[in-house]
């Protein structure tokens, strides 16, 4: 026989089929192969900030499917490589398109990106959730608490922090593993002190102003002005590091 015909006579491929639901344990360890720090809490945190979303059998198990384990990728990568904020990767994820390239870390407008959405958090967790989340030991998060890196609020007799401590948490104790230790990261909080302190000066009158008109431009002024000053922070670090580099 012909080996046209044979080819012709060959049975179809049968079509892959998709891949099993996986549960919230088994999510973890999957990713713990690349998140040293995944947990099924972790998950769990991130999906009360809308960040996934699983479904549900009728006894209330979560089962992920294999876009759910990619998103939750996508997200722990934009965390510990960008520092990106939660609500700033929310922000990102509802785009659609531009989810694929942020998981390969393509993206090309991190800095803009970090400067968005100015503004707290409403959601409050304690600092167990914070251990949790960031792997930093409790001590060293009080500790960038005295030295006004963090700034936890008392609620119902109990301190509570922010999306925005956590990121600063997570930083943080990124830099401590370096040998950066809080009272070292005093300086950055200085600095931002110094910025805020300019950016006031020039946007105090519209921020206190009652028209609403005028009170939205003074807020996205204050979004431009962020990024740009993001960026310029970047900049002249990259350029004094590549100096040092060279002895």
């Amino acid at each position: 026989m012909a080996l046209s015909e044979q080819t012709a006579e060959a049975a179809p491929v049968p079509p892959r089929k998709p891949r099993k639901a996986l549960t919230i344990g088994a999510v973890a360890k999957l990713l713990s192969k690349e998140f040293d720090d995944v947990s099924i809490s972790k998950i769990r945190y991130l999906e009360d900030q809308k960040l996934v979303n699983p479904r549900r059998t009728q006894g209330g198990y979560r089962l992920y499917s294999q876009a759910d384990v990619d998103r939750l990728r996508t997200i722990l990568r934009l965390q510990r490589d960008e520092f990106l904020p939660l609500r700033v990767i929310r922000q990102e994820l509802s785009a659609g398109p531009s989810v694929s390239g942020l998981a390969n870390g393509t993206s090309s407008s991190n800095t803009a990106r970090r400067a968005k959405l100015i503004g707290s958090s409403g959601s409050r967790i304690s600092i167990d959730e914070v251990v949790e989340e960031t792997g930093a030991r409790p001590e060293f998060i009080r500790e960038l608490a005295e030295y006004g890196l963090v700034a936890p609020a008392t609620e119902a007799g109990e301190t509570v922090y922010d999306e925005t401590d956590v990121e600063v948490v997570r930083a943080a104790n990124e830099l401590a593993r370096t040998g950066v230790g809080a009272r070292n990261l005093k300086l950055f909080k200085t600095s931002a002190d110094r910025e805020v302190q300019l950016i006031e000066a020039l946007l105090s009158p519209k921020l206190a102003s009652r028209n609403p008109q005028r009170r939205k431009e003074a807020i996205e002024s204050l979004e431009r002005m962020a990024s740009v000053l993001s960026e310029l922070k970047h900049a002249l670090l990259v350029r004094d590091l590549r100096r040092l580099a060279k002895g």
